[in-house]
C-alpha cells in the first residue's frame, strides 16, 4: 500500500522505533493516534468497551509487526489498516454482534450491545481525523451494522475516511472490483436506514448543539425534577421511538403512551419521584444525565442517560442506556 510523497517526520520515526525498539518511544509515536483509531473501532462495533479493546489489539499487532513498515505508506494508513483488520477478526469470532429483531411491529432490529460514545474521548481535531458530526450520532452507527463486516469496513474506509479503492482493496485483501461492488452494496443499504439524511460523510458538519436542542434538554430535565408529566409528554413527538438498552425491545408510540407506560413501571411515583439531572452531549448528540434520590438516601445517584434526536423542537427518539458500571462516560457518581 502506497502513499504518495516522500518519507515523513511520523515515518521516519517510527522506523528509527522500529529498529532501537524503544517502547517509551513507540508510545509516544503511536499513543497520539488512539482517538481516531478508537472512533473507527467504535464504528465498525457499535460498542465502545469492544472499540477500547480493539484499539489496545491494534497497538499490541503494530508493536509486533513494527519491522515491516518500511514507509511505503503513511502511518497513519498503515495503524488504520491494521485496526480495520484487528475488528474484522473480532467480528468473525462473534455472532453475537449483529442486529437482532426488534420489538417493533414493522420489521426492523436492533443493537442489543450498543454503547454511548463519550464525546470527550473523541479526537480533538474533529476535521482533521474525518469524524463529522453524522458518522458518530447513534442513527449513522446503528445503520453501519446493519453492513456485513467487510462491507461495512469497505464503506468506512472509502466512505468516511475517504480512502481511494485501490487503497481499500489491499488494506483488505481485495480486488479493487470487489471493492467498488461493496461499495455499492452499502450504499444502498445506507439509503434505506437513514433515507431522510444526507450521504456525503466527508463533507464539514456542524458540530454545536442548536438552541432548539439546547432548550428541548433543558426542559427534559425540568420536567423530571418537577414530576411534571404533562411537560414531558409536550416535549414527545407522537411517533417517538423509544429503547432502554441493554433491554430488549424498540418500541413506537404516542407521547401520551409514553409517559404512561414511564409512570406504570414505577417512575415518578413515590421512591422514583426525586430527580435531578445534568446536560451534556455523547455521541455529538443531546443527552440528558438523570440522577435519582430514594427517601432513605442523602444523594442522588447516577440512574441513566438519555441520548435525545431532536427534530423541529420535539423528541423523535430517546435512547436510555443505564448510566451506572459505565465510568468511561466519566459522569459523576452522585450529586
Amino acid at each position: 500500500m502506497t502513499d504518495a510523497g516522500p518519507l515523513g517526520a511520523d515515518e521516519a520515526a517510527f522506523i528509527a522505533v522500529a529498529r532501537s525498539g524503544d517502547t517509551a518511544r513507540f508510545a509516544l509515536i503511536t499513543e497520539r493516534h488512539r482517538r481516531e483509531l478508537q472512533v473507527h473501532c467504535y464504528r465498525m462495533l457499535a460498542n465502545y468497551e469492544d472499540a477500547q479493546d480493539m484499539t489496545q489489539e491494534t497497538f499490541l499487532r503494530v508493536w509486533n509487526k513494527r519491522e515491516s513498515f518500511k514507509g511505503h505508506a503513511a502511518l497513519r494508513t498503515w495503524l488504520y489498516r491494521i485496526a480495520t483488520n484487528a475488528c474484522l477478526d473480532f467480528l468473525e469470532k462473534r455472532n453475537d454482534r449483529t442486529p437482532v429483531p426488534a420489538g417493533l411491529s414493522d420489521p426492523g432490529s436492533e443493537l442489543l450491545y450498543l454503547q454511548p460514545y463519550p464525546d470527550r474521548m473523541l479526537p480533538e481535531d474533529p476535521q482533521e481525523s474525518v469524524v463529522a458530526r453524522e458518522t458518530i450520532e447513534l442513527a449513522f452507527i446503528v445503520a453501519v451494522q446493519y453492513l456485513p463486516p467487510r462491507q461495512r469496513a469497505v464503506f468506512i474506509l472509502r466512505d468516511v475516511l475517504g480512502w481511494p479503492a485501490s487503497k481499500a482493496a489491499e488494506a483488505l485483501e481485495l480486488t479493487v472490483a470487489s471493492v467498488t461492488s461493496a461499495l455499492q452494496r452499502a450504499r444502498v443499504t445506507m439509503r434505506e436506514q437513514l433515507p431522510d439524511r444526507r450521504l456525503d460523510w466527508r463533507s464539514p458538519a456542524t458540530h454545536e448543539l442548536s438552541s432548539d436542542e439546547r432548550g428541548v434538554v433543558k426542559s427534559y430535565i425540568d420536567a423530571h425534577e418537577r414530576n411534571d408529566l404533562d411537560g414531558l409528554m409536550s416535549l414527545l413527538r407522537d411517533d417517538l421511538r423509544f429503547a432502554m438498552l441493554p433491554e430488549s425491545g424498540t418500541v413506537l408510540m404516542t407521547a401520551e403512551e409514553a409517559v404512561d407506560g414511564w409512570v406504570s413501571g414505577g417512575l415518578f411515583q413515590r421512591g422514583h419521584d426525586d430527580w435531578r439531572g445534568i446536560a451534556t452531549t455523547v455521541n455529538r448528540m443531546p443527552a440528558a444525565v438523570l440522577y435519582l434520590r430514594t427517601p432513605d438516601d442523602p444523594e442522588y445517584r447516577l440512574f441513566a442517560i438519555a441520548v435525545l434526536h431532536i427534530v423541529d423542537g420535539k423528541i423523535a427518539d430517546l435512547t436510555g442506556f443505564d448510566a451506572a458500571g459505565k465510568p468511561w462516560l466519566g459522569l459523576p457518581r452522585t450529586l
